[in-house]
């Protein structure tokens, strides 16, 4: 069996480490992305099994970044858990409009990051 990739577009270093470390341990490849503007050539060039989006990021926001995802067949059905510092009513709902999978507010527990990237990917295994 492959091995399952995420790409993990975050810009904080510590959690990115942090969900990088747990996932890993879960059997996941993670790559890493600290900005928004190269996102979505990472993303068309070798599309993951899955995606978990910061909201705020340099260079694009994760909201454009997966309104781009979602305009493009070959990507509309992948799963992105978004991630948002700003855990207002209003930013899960701006993600649930733009087409997020799922939706985490920091600060979260790590193991809560697995738990929502092992529901969303489902049966891709």
């Amino acid at each position: 069996m492959a091995q399952r990739q995420v790409l993990l577009i975050e810009d904080e270093p510590h959690i990115a480490e942090a969900i990088r470390f747990i996932l890993t341990r879960a059997g996941w490849t993670v790559s890493v992305l600290e900005d928004g503007a190269r996102a979505m050539a990472r993303i068309t060039g070798d599309p993951p099994d899955a995606i978990i989006l910061d909201l705020m990021l340099p260079g694009r926001s994760g909201l454009e970044i997966l309104a781009d995802m979602r305009a493009d067949a070959a990507l509309r059905d992948l799963p992105v858990l978004m991630l948002s510092a700003r855990g207002q009513g209003r930013d899960r709902d701006a993600a649930t409009r733009a087409g997020a999978t799922a939706f985490l507010a920091k600060p979260f527990a790590n193991g809560d990051v697995l738990d929502q990237l092992e529901a969303m990917y489902g049966d891709g295994e």
